[in-house]
């Protein structure tokens, strides 16, 4: 991705001037030292493109000290940044936190190797100490370039601003509605079904890219998740965290769940047969997929959880290695079942991440029973390690899996 560079100067003025040493006269008398240190204690703040920069100075007559800060309140990390200071204005004699070179007509600093990079939220501070009188009055050009790797994703009960927001330039990928030809469990015929398709921003035919498959409830389609324009939250997610560094983005995928041209419940219990033999052919035979099941993963929402416990793992763990349940619905098969499933199969479990709002009263128990023990029952999953279980205030609703997908997503592939 391609760094925009912003040069920003920032003209400061009149900062305060507190004074270690007065001139005699002002030693002398404590009133006009006073007044002296009150008019001039005021902090000038200037901010540029969401970088907010100031600094203090202090004078003493023979010398003075000037003490920056730097924050960046933009959304963006800095590196490369300098601050520029004539010559005619400070007589600099050593410097804090910054190095000093100099032309003739300018001293230059720049940052240290430990304070190059300032993420986004952050403050630096830096200074020098200068020789002989100043007027109180210092221009510095401040020059940085903005980048846009600033990796802050954390496993959270919410999700961060940043990782939400609608991203149309650099850094977003692209939605589109693709049709393939499926199976109908109930009658064997064949038809034709849609599912929408996220691809990374600069997607290309030369690399490999992991698959997801994301999966939705008992009433939903392969729109549910809203993952069908530029305005979907999974897309926005997605396009973030891997347009800040959190993660080397993958392909999603949200496919129509019940495999039947009817649309029956019974035919989400079927699913895995259209995923083996009709879906997952067809992406990686369309896409630039890795196509094996270390670089696979499938989650869902309620029944879309179920299917990803019952399904995922207990049919189709030759397909997948990363698994996510958000409130699994009931029918997801308990704990025991799915240790009774795995109990001769060869094939590790690279990550299991589950999430359940403690007020749901739709899920919270089968989600539990699916999940919470696993650990205790099956040692292929090891809590900490490949496993994870997340409970927190919340009902059966977007969200929960909205979280549970911006959770997940740092979890897959890593």
């Amino acid at each position: 991705m391609k760094n925009k560079k912003l040069f920003t100067t920032a003209l400061v003025l009149a900062l305060s001037v507190s004074s270690l040493g007065m001139t005699a006269k002002a030693a002398n008398d404590d009133a006009t030292a006073l007044n002296y240190v009150k008019e001039n204690a005021e902090s000038t703040l200037v901010s540029k493109d969401g970088v907010d920069i100031s600094y203090d100075l202090n004078s003493w007559g023979t010398g003075y000290w000037v003490g920056y800060k730097l924050t960046n309140n933009s959304k963006f990390a800095l590196k490369d940044w300098t601050v520029k200071l004539s010559k005619e204005q400070v007589n600099i004699d050593s410097s804090w936190c910054v190095n000093i070179e100099t032309t003739d007509d300018e001293y230059i600093l720049t940052p240290l190797s430990w304070n190059t990079n300032v993420a986004s939220g952050a403050t630096i501070e830096f200074g020098f100490l200068g020789v002989g009188e100043t007027d109180g009055k210092i221009e510095a050009d401040i020059e940085f370039t903005k980048d846009h790797y600033d990796p802050t994703a954390t496993i959270s009960d919410s999700i961060p601003e940043k990782y939400s927001e609608i991203r149309n330039d650099e850094g977003a990928g692209t939605v589109k509605t693709i049709s393939y030809t499926a199976h109908d469990s109930e009658n064997g015929n064949t038809y034709t079904k849609n599912a929408n398709i996220y691809l990374p921003a600069n997607y290309s035919e030369d690399k490999k890219y992991n698959v997801l498959y994301l999966l939705h409830g008992i009433g939903g389609d392969e729109n549910e998740w809203g993952m069908y324009n530029d305005e979907s939250k999974v897309k926005a997610i997605m396009d973030n965290l891997a347009y800040y560094g959190d993660i080397d983005s993958f392909i999603v995928v949200t496919p129509n769940g019940k495999a039947s041209e009817s649309g029956s419940i019974p035919s989400f219990y079927n699913f895995g047969s259209e995923l083996r033999n009709d879906l997952i052919p067809y992406i990686d035979s369309h896409y630039s997929t890795y196509a094996d099941r270390d670089h696979r993963a499938c989650a869902g929402l309620s029944m879309g959880g179920m299917q990803t416990i019952n399904i995922g793992i207990g049919e189709c763990v030759d397909l997948f290695s990363y698994f996510g349940a958000f409130s699994a619905a009931p029918t997801s098969n308990p704990a025991s079942k799915t240790a009774e499933l795995l109990a001769d199969k060869d094939y590790p479990i690279h990550y299991f991440y589950n999430i359940c709002g403690l007020q749901d009263g739709i899920a919270y128990w089968s989600a539990s029973a699916a999940a919470k023990n696993l650990p205790e029952v099956c040692d292929k999953f090891v809590d900490g390690e490949n496993f994870m279980w997340q409970e927190l205030d919340g009902e059966h609703n977007f969200d929960i899996w909205y979280l549970g997908f911006y959770n997940f997503a740092q979890k897959a592939f890593k």
